[in-house]
């Protein structure tokens, strides 16, 4: 089975055989795009997240909660810096993701580097979650 898998995913099943459908390009493109777009849209949870126990108002954390410690908090809400800290990491994390795995990709080709990386995306946001 998974060797059957890696067949499937090898670098040379990227050239089309005659009657392959292409229309089934784009909206793989347009996941992966949306994938990306995500931490753009990070920013319309921002002030939802720095209320998400308050609800109206914010709960401040005291002054003896370091940076650290109020990313897992409980019992007061992110200030909204602490959330810019979030989408920071994530730019430089796909920066530096494409700097360092770039010629990797070379090297496998477009499927089983989409499908890894689709596993590391899931698995971050289930991790964040």
């Amino acid at each position: 089975m998974l060797k059957n898998l890696e067949g499937l995913l090898d670098k040379r099943h990227t050239i089309a055989e005659p009657g392959f459908n292409r229309w089934l390009v784009p909206p793989a493109a347009l996941a992966i795009h949306l994938c990306i777009g995500m931490a753009y849209g990070f920013s319309v949870f921002w002030l939802p997240l720095s209320k998400a126990l308050g609800i109206k108002d914010s709960i401040a954390c005291g002054p003896e909660v370091g940076f650290f410690q109020e990313l897992f908090i409980t019992t007061c809400d992110w200030k909204i810096s602490t959330l810019g800290w979030m989408y920071t990491l994530f730019f430089v994390f796909l920066g530096s993701s494409a700097a360092v795995w770039g010629s990797w990709l070379e090297h496998v080709g477009p499927r089983k580097a989409g499908v890894i990386s689709a596993i590391c995306w899931c698995g971050g946001m289930l991790l964040s979650a």
